[in-house]
């Protein structure tokens, strides 16, 4: 039995120096374990623990912009107010739309008492997940309106203000 023992306490201790690192230098935000390279950039040894590093990607740019090819062709001015009036168009067409919904949940909200409708007379949490599905649609379509506002003020500074 003491020979069992003897072995495991044997191989546990030969185990742990190759589980020692090499004295790790820190250079600014880099990291090194090489003492020649440490010393000529005059780095300082890191005490207190094992480094682990993992390198990671660089981050991307927001958005990229790609240049306009030499060869592109150039859109005309008046094709070109042509598209914006198409898109003044339908940006008009859906703030409609928006301003339209939001009048119909606002009507159906009945300041935050809306009627009970169905199994909602017997099921008052039924109730109480419709109101609170009615003030989210609510405030998401305040939000949609805002934001075609927005961009219709972009087209033209005047028509964004309007309503």
């Amino acid at each position: 039995m003491r020979n069992v023992f003897f072995t495991l306490w044997l191989a546990t201790s030969a185990a742990v120096p190759a589980l020692a690192q090499d004295t790790i230098y820190r250079c600014g935000n880099e990291y090194t374990n090489n003492a020649a390279v440490a010393r000529q950039r005059g780095c300082k040894t890191l005490e207190g623990g094992n480094v682990t590093i993992i390198q990671g990607t660089r981050p991307q740019s927001a958005a990229p912009v790609a240049p306009r090819p030499l060869n592109a062709p150039r859109v005309d001015t008046a094709e070109q107010r042509a598209r914006d009036a198409d898109s003044r168009t339908i940006l008009e067409a859906e703030l409609r739309r928006a301003e339209s919904r939001q009048a119909e949940l606002v009507k159906e909200y009945n300041k935050g008492e809306p009627e009970k409708v169905g199994a909602e007379h017997r099921n008052h949490q039924k109730y109480l997940d419709r109101v609170a599905e009615l003030q989210a649609n609510i405030a998401r379509g305040e939000n949609d309106i805002a934001s075609l506002r927005r961009e219709l003020g972009r087209l033209n500074p005047g028509l964004g203000k309007a309503n």
